[in-house]
């Protein structure tokens, strides 16, 4: 079984790594891809909550290193998990590049977290996990960080 887990940069989408983590078994999954994707055309197309801040005026490198660095620190959660892990940062709409992944990788998962920080608290409104959920061509798992999910913090 092939997961793709979804990060934004923002600490939700962590602790919904976490909480995929949690409620799954290992030893059915064979391969996590921790993907990211970068929209070129947003005011602020990542949200950077896991890595080093960098100053205002950045370019689409510095976005792109800040996907990176998120992906990296998602993708340190699975070390040791069993799974082989795969990263990948993309750039475009964020829900049409999650969709594509989706078919290019023939995930069977789709892992991801609602009302993180990134576009969707701010301007989507939630609208890519919803995106996501219609179009996927496979179950999506959409974790839903509360104050409560202590057990995926640990």
């Amino acid at each position: 079984m092939h997961v793709i887990v979804t990060t934004d940069g923002s600490q939700a989408s962590l602790v919904g790594a976490r909480q995929f983590k949690w409620i799954a078994d290992s030893r059915t999954i064979t391969d996590v891809t921790v993907l990211a994707v970068v929209s070129p055309y947003a005011a602020a197309p990542f949200a950077n909550e896991l890595g080093p801040q960098h100053p205002p005026a950045q370019t689409e490198l510095s976005f792109r290193q800040d996907a990176a660095t998120a992906v990296d620190i998602v993708a340190a959660e699975f070390d040791d998990w069993g799974p082989r892990v795969h990263k990948q940062v993309r750039s475009g709409s964020p829900a049409q590049e999650i969709i594509r992944a989706a078919e290019d990788l023939e995930a069977d998962l789709i892992s991801m977290a609602a009302g993180s920080r990134g576009l969707s608290r701010t301007i989507l409104l939630g609208s890519t996990a919803a995106r996501v959920q219609h179009s996927a061509p496979c179950p999506v798992l959409v974790c839903r960080p509360t104050p409560h999910s202590e057990r995926a913090l640990a």
